[in-house]
């Protein structure tokens, strides 16, 4: 097992080389950025899946949706710039939103994101399968094995370390970019040249027949999951190389111009082709095969580079949903043990934890992401608006203190009214979709308040007060060695608790299919230990556990009277390869376990090691 760990993983990494796997600006907007410029592959046919519900004509409504979008695009960035250099510890909105709004809000943005983030693994993962099996159609039927086999791969890469999957993400990253760009740059070049003719349904500003404002609500808020993924980098502030907070606002800058270009490139696009989606080519697709050809090496260059980048997009949640955890762990709101590094300097339970819930995602809706893309955007308007409401109050808390205050002030209050109002027309028109959020999300926060009580239980519990610096005087010590057959562990077992306790039991529990054998074994301890008081215990029902602990208990009260302690010894043998352990009984595990619920009662082990 060590072995194939080391095999996967790597080599265990000293603390102190934590600095080599910290990020610079080129492999931190591969790792970081994933999610959110692969997004461009569906916002635009987002949005015109419903404009096209009306008639083809109301494309045209998609130039001014996007234009809103971008706008939307805008005040975000300006917000997360801010919130990184004035949280630069990460934590994104769960921080922001915790130390402007309240402790409440904190954890309703921070829970929504958890959950956003297990989402964004399964979509992100089931559109990559989807699009491998578009391109190799002998593999459909496939998907969830497929999304599961990804899934598998990114948790190992990410395990592994930070630096390693951040080269690895290079490749898909930056390959998507140059031929996303290349599409949209030949695409206007041939426009203008007249290469290729006006083909849109209706000319801008066409009055187009049925139109409502429900209509253009519902493709704006369908058009903005494109922008799911911008948080991701205030969230990972620490993987940053030093000077962090501007490293990763320069990288949040690039990214976004990135994915603005991108989604104003193909929107525009689309609308001049005059393209209509269709059941079974993406609307990226046939924007690729109207610049390029569709037989051409370009067509298939960016059909690769989209299905990779889709494949590899849930990475951005693998970056985030450790140091988010991390975080809610050090407020005590989730398992400490999310705040332990792995073998790598990752936050390794973290990692796993965020693949087994996207696996289970993918399993229970079948790699399908129709039914999870309104989760998944309710999942990131909610922080969206919490974070940016926060930073008003922060700016609003250091007025005549900085300067651009109104400004920056200005910003967020826009960029936290749109995300509010593309809140009020999820819940208005996509109810039936996002009903599950009203139910996973109460039950998370309780999860939340449930553990912080545990934590704060344990901690008054712990803590030593005056009354408790003088120690307890006991008057001897009473040891049970439990007692199987009369071996060398046996021997060694009872020698070590006469060294320890001033009153020694060796206790046996016999079984009625050998009479014999328990007799013989009677004989046997009391010729080897005069010394030592032995009591047989009779089981009748072939349970060891039972009848051990009703006697222990007898025993510990009586002790408890004459100011005694309770020692249990429980003799074991090590075999000498770990594999041999499931060879043999494990009682010993299930007695450890009977005793930790019992108060005043010590348990020890006595191992005695294999040779061969």
């Amino acid at each position: 097992m060590h072995s194939l760990k080391r095999f996967f993983i790597g080599r265990p990494l000293k603390s102190s080389e934590e600095g080599g796997q910290k990020l610079g600006k080129l492999k931190a907007l591969a790792m970081l950025s994933s999610d959110a410029l692969s997004s461009v592959a569906y916002g635009t046919e987002q949005i015109v899946l419903v404009l096209t519900t009306l008639s083809a004509a109301a494309i045209w409504y998609s130039l001014p949706i996007a234009a809103f979008v971008l706008v939307l695009l805008l005040s975000l960035t300006l917000s997360y710039r801010q919130i990184i250099h004035a949280y630069p510890g990460g934590g994104g909105a769960y921080v922001v939103s915790s130390q402007n709004l309240g402790r409440n809000a904190g954890l309703l943005a921070g829970g929504s994101l958890l959950i956003d983030y297990m989402l964004t693994v399964a979509v992100s993962v089931s559109s990559g399968a989807e699009a491998i099996t578009s391109a190799i159609p002998a593999l459909y039927g496939h998907e969830v094995t497929i999304s599961l086999v990804i899934i598998f791969l990114l948790m190992v890469m990410n395990l592994r370390g930070m630096s390693e999957s951040a080269s690895f993400l290079m490749i898909p990253v930056y390959l998507f970019v140059v031929s996303i760009v290349a599409m949209i740059i030949w695409g206007l070049f041939r426009i203008m040249t007249g290469s290729i003719p006006y083909a849109a349904h209706a000319a801008v500003g066409s009055v187009v027949p049925g139109i409502t404002a429900a209509l253009i609500f519902r493709a704006f808020s369908s058009g903005s999951s494109s922008l799911t993924g911008v948080e991701a980098i205030s969230n990972a502030v620490p993987f940053f190389k030093k000077p962090r907070a501007k490293n990763a606002a320069g990288t949040l800058a690039i990214m976004a111009a990135i994915l603005g270009f991108f989604f104003a490139g193909i929107t525009f696009l689309n609308y001049w082709y005059g393209i209509v989606p269709e059941a079974k080519v993406t609307v990226l697709s046939q924007v690729a095969g109207h610049t390029f050809g569709s037989g051409s090496i370009m067509y298939y260059v960016v059909q690769f580079a989209t299905a990779l980048i889709l494949a590899v997009a849930a990475n951005t949640g693998f970056s985030a949903f450790p140091v988010l955890a991390f975080n809610l762990a050090k407020d005590k709101y989730m398992p400490h043990m999310y705040m332990d590094r792995g073998d790598r300097l990752g936050f390794s339970n973290g990692i796993i934890t965020l693949a087994l819930g996207s696996a289970v995602l993918i399993a229970i809706f079948h790699g399908s992401t129709e039914r999870l893309i309104p989760l998944y955007a309710v999942g990131v308007f909610i922080p969206f608006t919490l974070s940016q409401s926060g930073m008003i109050r922060h700016w609003l808390k250091r007025r005549g203190t900085e300067s651009g205050i109104f400004g920056k002030t200005l910003a967020n209050f826009s960029g936290a009214l749109i995300s509010f109002a593309i809140l009020v027309i999820l819940f208005v028109y996509r109810l039936p979709d996002i009903w599950p959020f009203f139910i996973i999300m109460p039950a998370l926060l309780f999860l939340f308040y449930k553990i912080k009580h545990h934590y704060t239980n344990v901690a008054e519990q712990l803590r030593l007060m005056k009354d408790d610096a003088k120690l307890h005087e006991y008057s001897g010590s009473t040891v049970i060695v439990l007692v199987g057959n009369v071996t060398r562990v046996t021997r060694g077992a009872l020698n070590y608790a006469q060294t320890i306790g001033d009153y020694v039991i060796a206790m046996h529990v016999s079984m009625d299919e050998n009479p014999t054998k328990e007799h013989e074994t009677q004989a046997e301890f009391r010729a080897d230990f005069p010394d030592v008081r032995f009591v047989d215990v009779h089981s009748s029902y072939r349970s060891v556990q039972g009848p051990v602990i009703r006697f222990v208990d007898t025993i510990a009260r009586n002790a408890a009277k004459r100011n005694f302690t309770t020692t249990v010894l429980i003799p074991q043998f090590v075999p000498r390869k770990g594999w041999q352990n499931i060879l043999h009984n494990q009682t010993n595990i299930r007695l450890r376990a009977a005793f930790a619920r019992r108060e005043n009662i010590i348990m020890a082990t006595y191992s005695y090691h294999l040779k061969k």
